[in-house]
């Protein structure tokens, strides 16, 4: 397999290159390769992968042979439309390392997020796929102004979550102060913020939000701290909600892509241009599709993003549909970089909403549901953002006797599904009871979701 970009670096070594009015690139000739050189070591890679996968996981074998598809005849990157397609559920199905193309002896990294019933999907990293892995994220957050001067506070969830972990060994591959604070305990992080002279904050854009907010009523001007820039994902956010980050804490804020059955994040991120997602395609090969034909969509029109990584050694996937919908931006970019661009994600092709970072499935809500004596299997999901966190309340049918109960055996029975769906989902929620065939029935799950989110 070919050598991850960046591996045979010195460790330690920062190569910042100017290129162009004060930009900063970490890896210039990678992220600047012409569009014919970056085509054939795609080529290359994929050509390096599919064999791979078609001789180390017997999932990708099978597929190939009821396609009656030679692994080792890739010979363009028009042949990725003749692969088959990975889907989440087969990620599930093959719980926990049945997509694992290497023993687990190489695996030196595990890491998981939640499904709609509990599965977990679970993906590996090797040593090289971590290396790899840091290397990208440097790559983001250099393109975001970040350098090996700043500190950067992380805010995100250390644990299964990859989120946390892949930012932190981006920013020390960088060369940066990293205090991996974790997330919550909002006034301590402002206080760390104030002591340790944090220069770049990572979270969730609502935290930020949430941030200043708690700054405010304390009294404290965020233009006096140290920040200068964000660099948030993990939930949709809008062009509006940045403008308010940067005004309200004084920062650049900018966006960053990744998924944890891909790699997690370091798949693209903005530049200081602020102007589309740059893709590290020669780790990555993106497609953007219409999400019932499954046919590409021309450069600039909103299409499901769907990508095969070139350079991972555990878990290698091939064109994985991450029903995310977004547009592929081909147009150059100013900052030099000639990587095509994705805008920032602008939906989801299934039921899957992003509260506060965490992935909630309504059958998840459903299933908590169906457990509970006195509850029928009809809701309603109301999502919203206030004091710029956001809210989910859940609407729940319960039976006549239930609903006419006495007050306290309504509070228990509240009382018991927030328990429960704080453990299941991770997140609270409010329980507001209605009565049996209050609530209106749909044909699809989809309509049992309204968000009111601003985005």
């Amino acid at each position: 397999m070919q050598m991850a970009q960046g591996q045979a670096k010195t460790e330690g070594l920062l190569p910042f290159t100017k290129y162009g009015k004060n930009t900063m690139i970490w890896e210039k000739k990678e992220e600047c390769m012409s569009r014919e050189d970056l085509e054939q070591l795609q080529l290359e890679r994929l050509q390096s992968t599919v064999y791979r996968v078609g001789t180390h996981v017997p999932f990708y074998r099978r597929k190939f042979n009821e396609l009656k598809l030679e692994y080792d005849r890739i010979s363009s990157l028009d042949d990725l439309q003749r692969l088959p397609f990975t889907l989440k559920q087969d990620l599930r199905d093959n719980y926990p390392y049945g997509l694992f193309a290497v023993p687990l002896r190489e695996v030196v990294r595990v890491h998981s997020s939640s499904g709609t019933t509990g599965m977990a999907t679970v993906v590996g990293y090797s040593h090289n796929d971590i290396k790899t892995w840091s290397n990208l994220v440097a790559r983001i957050l250099c393109g975001a102004g970040v350098t090996h001067d700043d500190v950067i506070q992380i805010a995100f969830g250390y644990g299964l979550f990859t989120g946390g972990f892949g930012l932190h060994y981006g920013a020390e591959r960088l060369g940066a102060s990293v205090i991996p604070i974790s997330a919550g305990n909002t006034k301590r992080q402002i206080q760390i913020m104030q002591d340790f002279k944090t220069t770049a904050l990572v979270c969730t854009p609502s935290y930020a939000l949430k941030m200043a907010d708690v700054m405010m009523d304390s009294g404290i001007n965020p233009h006096g701290l140290s920040l200068r820039y964000g660099l948030f994902g993990a939930e949709p956010w809008s062009e509006s909600m940045r403008r308010e980050i940067n005004e309200r804490l004084g920062i650049r804020a900018s966006d960053n892509y990744g998924l944890s059955e891909v790699m997690g994040p370091g798949v693209a991120g903005e530049c200081e241009e602020c102007n589309g997602l740059h893709i590290n395609e020669d780790h990555f090969l993106v497609e953007v599709l219409d999400p019932e034909t499954l046919e590409p969509v021309a450069p600039g029109e909103v299409g499901e993003l769907v990508i095969t990584t070139l350079t991972k050694e555990a878990f290698p996937v091939i064109r994985y549909r991450t029903r995310d919908l977004t547009r592929l931006l081909t147009e150059p970019c100013p900052c030099g970089r000639t990587m095509h661009r994705m805008s920032r994600i602008m939906g989801r092709t299934d039921d899957m909403l992003i509260i506060k970072g965490v992935n909630v499935f309504p059958t998840q809500i459903e299933s908590i549901l169906f457990d509970i004596e006195g509850t029928e299997p009809h809701y309603q999901l109301i999502v919203d953002r206030e004091n710029n966190e956001d809210k989910l309340t859940v609407m729940v049918e319960v039976v006549e006797s239930m609903f006419f109960d006495e007050m306290k055996k309504q509070r228990g029975i509240v009382d018991l599904i927030k328990k429960k769906m704080a453990s299941e989902l991770g997140i609270g929620v409010e329980i507001k009871l209605v009565e049996e065939r209050s609530l209106e029935r749909f044909d699809g799950k989809g309509s049992r979701v309204i968000d009111k989110r601003r985005l």
